[in-house]
C-alpha cells in the first residue's frame, strides 16, 4: 500500500500548515462476469466521496476485465471497462472482484497480468469470490485471507493449505482480500483512514449513512440468536455444533448432551422454536452444503457425499431426491 507523510504538527497558537497532497493514489477494479455489483459499489464509492469531501483527487480508478469491453454484473448492470488485461498500467492496488461460481472461472491470461501486477509493488485485493482468482493465480500461497462465507466450504476444500478467517476484511501485507457485500464499505473506511486520517474516513462513513465502521475480524454473518429468532442457550449450542460438524455428523444423543436435555426434550425443542425437527434441519444442513460443493467445485460426487456426511453419492443423491418430492408436494 502506497505510504502518506504524516501531517506537520502546528506549534500552540498557530493553525496547522496546509499538507498538499501526494498525489492520487491509483486503484484498478478488475470486474470478472457476474461480479456481484453491491460488492463493487460498496468499495468504489467511498474513493469518490473523499475525493468529494476532501476538495482533492485523492484517488483516481480504472476498470479492467477478461476480454475488455463491457463487463455485466450479475444483476445485468454493465460497467465500461477502460483498460485491457495485460496492459502496463499502473496502480498501488488493484482489486478483483468477483461472484457467481468462481471455482469454475479460467483465464491464465489474467492470472498471468496479476501476478505482474504484483511484482510491480501493487497491493493485490481480492472481493466476495474474487480471493478464490487469487488463489488460482497463486497469489494467496501462505497468506491469511477470507471471501464470502458463501464460498468458503469449495475453496477450504480446494485449498486446504491456505489459512481462510470468516472475518468481513483481511489485510496482509500487500494483500488485501473482502467477504464482499457492503463490508467493501468498511474496508475502504479502513484504508481512507490509514491513508488520509480517521477524520475523512469518519466524513465518508457518515456520507454513507453508515454510523458504525466495522472491525475486519469482524463476523461476516448474523449470529445464531438473529438467525433462527432463538434465544434458548440448550438449543443454540446445538445449532452451533450441527453446523461445525457437516463432515461427520453428531448422533442425536451426542446434540442431546451438549444441550444437556433427553433426546426427546431436544426434539420438543427443534419443533417448538423452529418448527422442523432435528433430524430434518441437520439434513438440511448438509444437503445445503453439498449444493454449494457441486456448485462451486470441480469435486467429484462421491468427494461431495463424504465432505457432508453422506456414506456413498447414492445416498446424497437419494436425499437429494426425496427433500425436492417434499418441497414439490402440496400442502
Amino acid at each position: 500500500m502506497s505510504q502518506r507523510p504524516e501531517p506537520a504538527r502546528a506549534r500552540p497558537g498557530r493553525k496547522p500548515p496546509r499538507v498538499e497532497p501526494a498525489g492520487p493514489v491509483r486503484v484498478g477494479f478488475v470486474l470478472v462476469p457476474d461480479f456481484p455489483l453491491m460488492a463493487y459499489t460498496a468499495a468504489v464509492e467511498p474513493l469518490r466521496a473523499a475525493n468529494t469531501l476532501s476538495g482533492c483527487p485523492l484517488y483516481e480508478w480504472w476498470h479492467a476485465a477478461p476480454g475488455g469491453g463491457a463487463v455485466r454484473a450479475s444483476n445485468g448492470v454493465a460497467i465500461l471497462t477502460d483498460v485491457e488485461v495485460g496492459s502496463a498500467r499502473e496502480a498501488e492496488r488493484v482489486f478483483v472482484c468477483a461472484g457467481g461460481n468462481p471455482a469454475g472461472f479460467e483465464d491464465p491470461a489474467l492470472f498471468a497480468w496479476l501476478r505482474e501486477l504484483a511484482r510491480r509493488g501493487a497491493t493485490i485485493g481480492g472481493i466476495s469470490g474474487g480471493p478464490y482468482l487469487l488463489a488460482r493465480a497463486g497469489l494467496l500461497d501462505g497468506r491469511r485471507c477470507t471471501l464470502h462465507w458463501e464460498h468458503v466450504p469449495a475453496f477450504e476444500e480446494r485449498y486446504p493449505g491456505i489459512d481462510v478467517v470468516r472475518s468481513l476484511y483481511e489485510i496482509e501485507g500487500d494483500r488485501v482480500t473482502c467477504s464482499g457485500g457492503i463490508a467493501a464499505l468498511d474496508l475502504m473506511l479502513h484504508l481512507i483512514e490509514a491513508d488520509h486520517g480517521p477524520g475523512l474516513a469518519a466524513g465518508v462513513s457518515d456520507w454513507f449513512l453508515h454510523n458504525q465502521i466495522r472491525e475486519g475480524l469482524s463476523p461476516q454473518r448474523m449470529d445464531l440468536r438473529q438467525r433462527f429468532g432463538v434465544r434458548d442457550p440448550r438449543l443454540l449450542r446445538v445449532l452451533a455444533a450441527m453446523e461445525a460438524n457437516l463432515e461427520a455428523p453428531l448422533s442425536r444423543e451426542a446434540l442431546a448432551e451438549l444441550a444437556r436435555v433427553s433426546v426427546r426434550q431436544l426434539e420438543r425443542l427443534f419443533g417448538d422454536r423452529l418448527g422442523r425437527g432435528l433430524h430434518r434441519h441437520y439434513l438440511d444442513l448438509r444437503l445445503d452444503r453439498a449444493h454449494q460443493l457441486r456448485r462451486e467445485s470441480a469435486l467429484a460426487a462421491s468427494e461431495i457425499a463424504a465432505a457432508t456426511g453422506f456414506t456413498s453419492a447414492d445416498e446424497l443423491s437419494r436425499a437429494e431426491r426425496r427433500r425436492r418430492r417434499q418441497a414439490d408436494a402440496p400442502g
